[in-house]
């Protein structure tokens, strides 16, 4: 609204200069960009990922498959460190080795992670794919909303971002342009300017 004044204040203004008009109509084609154009492109954007992650999600769900394991043996825990980032996650979880059927009837065995209380024989579930190598977890439909939404999000803000560094480039010249026309008028003017009896 700020801008729209703006203008309407340098319509008939005396001391209205070219760089004043330009200005005013640079923020107010810039206000008009972030409003409009902003978000259409949040939107498609938004729209665009979501269309792909929930491909991604039939796909994942086609193609990767929750099967039992069973516990042969617990193994060792890795010795001690020192980061508590890595220790507690070490803590959350159990290396066993187990062995499981792949969908696909193929008998595996192998070190897997499972919850920290995990004894031999103990069976639990595991995410495989098509040939029952581990994998994991598929892509839910949540997920993919929530990604499509923080990508239209950031759509949108590099959009508005993108034309308020435009807007804020384009006074930036003119600023320049403003400053270089002052000089040539005090060049023009002379030294003598002010002085008395100089006819100035």
């Amino acid at each position: 609204m700020r801008t729209i004044r703006g203008l309407w204040r340098w319509r008939r203004n005396p001391l209205r200069r070219p760089t004043d008009l330009a200005e005013a109509w640079a923020a107010l084609v810039a206000a008009l960009l972030i409003v409009l154009v902003a978000p259409g492109v949040g939107w498609a954007t938004g729209a665009l990922t979501h269309g792909a992650l929930r491909e991604t999600v039939r796909e994942q769900r086609a193609q990767r498959h929750l099967v039992s394991a069973t516990v042969v043996k617990v193994l060792p825990h890795p010795r001690i460190d020192s980061d508590p980032e890595t220790a507690s996650t070490r803590d959350a979880h159990r290396r066993v080795f187990a062995k499981w059927t792949g969908p696909d009837g193929s008998e595996h065995t192998g070190a897997l992670g499972t919850h920290p209380g995990a004894d031999a024989g103990e069976r639990f579930r595991i995410w495989t794919d098509d040939r029952g190598r581990p994998t994991g977890r598929p892509l839910d439909e949540a997920t993919a909303a929530t990604h499509a939404v923080l990508a239209g999000t950031a759509a949108a803000a590099g959009a508005a971002g993108l034309f308020e560094g435009a807007r804020r480039l384009v006074v930036w010249r003119l600023m320049r342009r403003r400053f270089a026309q002052w000089d040539t008028a005090w060049e023009r003017a002379g030294q003598d300017w002010g002085r008395a009896g100089a006819d100035s």
